[in-house]
């Protein structure tokens, strides 16, 4: 329990102290300092975890290892994102104070959501996350970011709402007591009064279920329940664009894994990680905003999670987890790649991005790299995932099976078509041809070795803590 803690309380200890300090230099530092002491912690809790059998179980930890890297490296970038912010004017020292204690803050609450082994208590978590996220993107000072915060807001509130019903539907079911409403119990049906009301009282145990499904479906950005998630992507600061297409989403995607445990959802979850990678990749055609682009992309790879979930055994869990771990580092590789080129260009647009690689070689190349492998192409590690993924559909659910390739092919297809058009088409009159320096994006390059490093050979010791974090 202890390690847990230093794992939590840097994020939650530290945002106050952070939004305290006067000059945003020092937050800067101060954040990535925070984030460095949670990634080590975690990486410490990895360590001694399989002896703490009273804690959280595995998934969480590999879960909050994840946060935690992805963190430290958007919070290393996020040091240079700010600095230009600033001096281009676009931010105030309000603002600045409130940006760093959120960003750790956020991390926190996101770490404690993974760690818990409580249901009520993962719901508060998550809550306070998704409502620290939208504030940090109305933070962008645009219109139409504070119009994609305050639309995160109500969604992710009525989502919460809703869970919270769920939960409590829940708590009903398995009767007086708290100890059925544990992650473990659920997952490993030692609850007998969950047992109890699957079997003899399943209208109300299916009932908190919907509710359930509904909320965390909403917070992890599956279609239909998406319409929060883009526009926050698109509208708010590049390193919570990261954050909030990768961790906010995983953090419920798990939640979805271990409720499976208890109501085998598997047909509900198929479905709806197969329409979300079917819109994502036919919303990605579409879209002339470069983050909107990768925004419909994450959507498409939640939707390949969730789909990989409901197909459940230790094949679809495995090839689920994968993806989440290798899709959320290459997304926060790419959202630092156009956060950058969006200050060296002055847009986000696909006009204003266009040849890329001319002007600034080595931010494109990084961008190229990053689109490569969420596009699922060798030798990143997504490919296999997806291998993975798709004969385990072929065995278990052979029906999904056609329609999940098609829907892989075109997705990669369209993100590649985005970035030939990025990288080689004409740039724009007057683009700076400014160089990025090489400490700027660092945390991507980080993150993009990772997942080449596990499409070429994985280590072994880490295949069996992935295993074993999937489950049965």
């Amino acid at each position: 329990m202890t390690a847990v803690l230093w794992v939590v309380l840097p994020g939650l200890l530290g945002a106050p102290v952070l939004a305290a300090l006067p000059g945003w230099r020092a937050a800067a530092v101060g954040n990535i300092v925070v984030c460095g002491a949670m990634f080590l912690a975690a990486c410490h809790l990895a360590l001694v975890w399989p002896g703490e059998r009273a804690g959280p179980d595995g998934l969480g930890v590999v879960m909050a290892l994840l946060t935690g890297l992805v963190g430290f490296t958007t919070a290393w970038f996020s040091r240079y994102f700010i600095a230009a912010e600033v001096a281009a004017g676009r931010i105030g020292p309000r603002a600045l104070r409130l940006y760093h204690g959120g960003f750790a803050g956020l991390l926190g609450l996101l770490a404690g959501a993974l760690l818990t082994n409580d249901v009520a208590v993962t719901w508060v978590f998550l809550e306070l996350a998704g409502l620290l996220g939208a504030g940090l993107v109305m933070l962008a000072g645009t219109g139409a970011a504070r119009a994609a915060g305050r639309r995160s807001f109500v969604l992710c509130g009525v989502a919460g709402m809703l869970a919270l019903f769920g939960v409590i539907l829940l708590h009903v079911a398995t009767g007086p007591g708290w100890s059925a409403m544990r992650w473990q119990g659920l997952g490993q049906g030692l609850g007998p009064g969950l047992a109890g009301a699957v079997g003899g009282n399943g209208g109300l145990a299916g009932l908190a279920f919907v509710f359930l499904l509904v909320g965390y479906g909403t917070k992890a950005g599956l279609v239909p329940l998406h319409g929060w998630l883009v526009d926050a992507i698109a509208e708010g600061p590049a390193p919570v664009s990261a954050i909030l297409s990768g961790l906010v989403c995983n953090v419920a995607l798990v939640v979805l894994l271990r409720l499976r445990g208890a109501f085998a959802p598997g047909t509900a979850l198929i479905l709806l990680g197969l329409g979300s990678v079917l819109v994502g990749a036919v919303c990605v055609w579409a879209q002339r905003d470069v983050k909107r682009v990768f925004g419909f992309a994450g959507i498409g790879q939640n939707g390949v999670v969730a789909l990989a979930f409901g197909l459940g055994g230790p094949a679809g869990n495995f090839a689920g987890l994968l993806c989440m771990i290798l899709g959320t580092l290459a997304r926060t590789a790419i959202f630092q790649s156009v956060g950058c080129a969006a200050q060296v260009r002055g847009g986000q647009t696909m006009g204003a991005l266009a040849g890329l690689s001319r002007g600034q070689p080595v931010l494109g190349m990084t961008l190229a790299a990053g689109v490569v492998a969420l596009a699922g192409l060798p030798p990143f590690g997504l490919f296999a995932a997806w291998f993975m993924l798709v004969s385990e559909t072929t065995r278990a659910a052979p029906w999904v099976s056609p329609v999940l390739v098609l829907a892989l092919a075109a997705g990669g297809w369209a993100l590649m078509t985005k970035l030939l058009h990025i990288s080689f088409d004409t740039p724009p009159a007057g683009a700076r041809a400014a160089p990025v320096g090489a400490m700027v994006l660092a945390g991507a390059w980080f993150d993009l070795a990772l997942v080449l490093l596990l499409g070429l050979a994985m280590p072994a010791a880490v295949l069996a803590v992935l295993r074993q974090a999937a489950g049965p």
